[in-house]
């Protein structure tokens, strides 16, 4: 027999609470309802949510006519995978109707995109993290200065602040949605 001491791992170690960050959006229906249903589901899975005000944005990457976009962040802490976090908010999004018909950047009831979690770096098929373009996205950069301008990712030069200001243009494609 066997003693493992409870310093010593024995494949059920306690896996560490990572700060996970998320980027919500909507551009079709009623955007901040979705936005909304769509932190409830997170705080529903995660417990506390960290919010950033909600931003109306230009559509970036999206089909001739695509309507605005409503944005926001949202960052909670967890233990869990990556990979099940995926599982997760992709649920998430087809609860919320999101539809998937192979045209890049169709209108969307509900867009999540999992932007980092903790120090984690990967590259895959499914899963980069941190996201690959967070540092080019003022949609995600100027919501994510709500929750921690100083935050720092594996990866990316500087503070979300520092790559914010770094950006080309002066921002006036990410506007305060009154509420």
């Amino acid at each position: 027999m066997f003693l493992v001491s409870q310093t010593e791992s024995c494949g059920d170690a306690t896996p560490a609470v990572r700060r996970t960050g998320f980027s919500l959006g909507s551009n079709r229906g009623d955007r901040l309802a979705y936005l909304e249903r769509a932190c409830d589901k997170l705080a529903a899975l995660f417990g506390d949510l960290r919010l950033s005000r909600v931003y109306e944005t230009k559509p970036v990457d999206c089909p001739p006519g695509s309507p605005n976009f409503l944005n926001a962040c949202v960052e909670v802490f967890t233990t869990e995978a990556p990979e099940e976090i995926l599982e997760q908010i992709m649920r998430i999004e087809r609860e919320l109707g999101r539809t998937r018909n192979g045209e890049h950047g169709e209108p969307r009831t509900c867009d999540i995109d999992l932007l980092y979690c903790g120090e984690e770096q990967r590259q895959s098929e499914r899963l980069t993290l941190p996201h690959p373009r967070i540092a080019q996205r003022r949609f995600v950069l100027r919501p994510l200065c709500d929750i921690d301008p100083e935050l720092k990712l594996p990866g990316l030069d500087g503070t979300m602040a520092d790559l914010l200001a770094q950006l080309p243009g002066e921002g006036k494609d990410v506007n305060l949605f009154n509420l």
